[in-house]
């Protein structure tokens, strides 16, 4: 199992979204790039409203992870992409209903995705 740990400098502004400055892996045995996960579900359809599309993204996420033997506590970087600056709330409270208290290196960014009814896309890195 990796070791990580956590670097939030007191000389650094505290992290505000429940999120890690910096994390640091040593003795890991692998890493997982997890590409972009859109919000729909296997059989293709798409969820009503913001927060269900964002829970999806993270069930599509932690799908993933589970395929490679891992869960969300392995997550190390995700950074997710919003379309519009209103979901970076209700984004915040699905991400950490869905990350259970883990707190990895996190990016939040607004872009257009792809498709334009997605309303969000997550990636992310998963250490072992």
């Amino acid at each position: 199992m990796a070791q990580i740990v956590a670097h939030n400098p007191s000389s650094v502004r505290a992290p505000a979204g429940g999120y890690s400055m910096g994390l640091e892996l040593s003795q890991h045995r692998r890493l997982l790039f997890i590409s972009g996960q859109v919000p729909e579900k296997a059989d293709g359809s798409l969820p009503e409203g913001f927060e269900a599309q964002c829970e999806q993204a993270w069930r599509n996420v932690i799908e993933v992870l589970a395929a490679a033997g891992l869960g969300v506590s392995h997550l190390v970087k995700v950074t997710t992409f919003l379309t519009d600056l209103s979901q970076v709330v209700p984004n915040r409270a699905v991400r950490r209903k869905m990350l259970a208290g883990h707190e990895p290196a996190l990016t939040v960014m607004i872009a257009e995705t792809v498709d334009s009814k997605w309303l969000l896309e997550i990636e992310a890195i998963a250490a072992e």
